[in-house]
């Protein structure tokens, strides 16, 4: 007996940040990443997650916590089809909230005590609970897992260095100017190191390479467009895909749902206002 895939994704007005829900899935996850923060834990199922570098084996009760940019990904471990449910947080979010955007110093928290509350709270947001409930819920648990696993600011500080530094200075080149088309080169040019130094040292601080970053920005600018009601072929233009197969391939692939599944995710839950 065939168990079909569910994919699911819930925006949360009054929180503003996105509910995410896969049920049975057994494909396998190429490695990616996200602007924002991803929390989320593993309901059911065994997965191997490679995270900048690191590779952790995944199971029910395991809490994410993936930092922007952190470079991740998964595939099934064992026979049983992955439940895993997600809350997708922009970093300005956080640091409005707590002064500061934390640093979470590893992606996984194995068998915690805290996945209960990570699952209320986004059972509360699919079932469009009072506002105050999810508000109270959501800063109580987000300030127990920064407490407990997050760098203080000072920590983070120290950890720059120069490479670094270069490596952020091509992160917003590649960010202001996603749909042009951008080489190696012009990237090493920018901060004074030959394409392969560049490369080792944006593999090394990313788990990325410069292009996957690249796709990544623009499937992520895509989402903002496809979410304002802009057509897909559109958005493969406006998001600097050569065609809208080309924005389809890597939305599917980073997102888990085509741009056209993703669009009508939220026409519903706007016409359900």
């Amino acid at each position: 007996m065939n168990i079909q895939e569910e994919r699911t994704v819930h925006f949360d007005q009054d929180l503003q940040i996105e509910a995410y829900r896969f049920h049975a899935i057994i494909k396998k996850f190429p490695k990616h990443f996200h602007t924002y923060y991803v929390i989320g834990f593993i309901e059911g199922g065994q997965r191997r997650m490679f995270c900048q570098n690191q590779e952790y084996i995944i199971e029910k009760g395991d809490i994410l916590l993936f930092n922007p940019y952190d470079n991740h990904g998964c595939e099934q471990f064992d026979h049983k089809p992955l439940d895993y449910r997600s809350l997708n947080i922009e970093p300005e979010l956080l640091e409005k909230i707590f002064q500061h955007k934390p640093h979470f110093k590893a992606p996984v928290v194995s068998q915690s005590e805290l996945a209960k509350q990570l699952y209320d709270l986004h059972q509360m947001i699919t079932e469009e609970a009072p506002a105050l409930n999810k508000q109270e819920a959501f800063y109580f648990l987000m300030k127990q897992l920064i407490e407990t696993y997050s760098d203080t600011p000072e920590e983070k500080a120290s950890a720059a260095n120069a490479n670094e530094q270069k490596v952020q200075d091509v992160q917003q080149y590649i960010e202001t100017h996603l749909t042009e088309n951008i080489s190696l080169d012009d990237l090493g040019e920018l901060v004074s190191m030959n394409k392969y130094s560049l490369l080792r040292a944006f593999t090394k601080f990313r788990g990325i390479t410069p292009y996957r970053y690249l796709q990544t920005i623009r499937v992520n600018y895509a989402k903002e467009l496809l979410a304002q009601g802009m057509k897909p072929i559109d958005v493969a233009a406006a998001a600097g895909f050569s065609d809208q197969s080309h924005l389809t391939h890597f939305f599917s692939e980073f997102i888990g749902l085509t741009p056209g599944q993703y669009q009508q995710i939220f026409a519903k839950q706007v016409t359900a206002k």
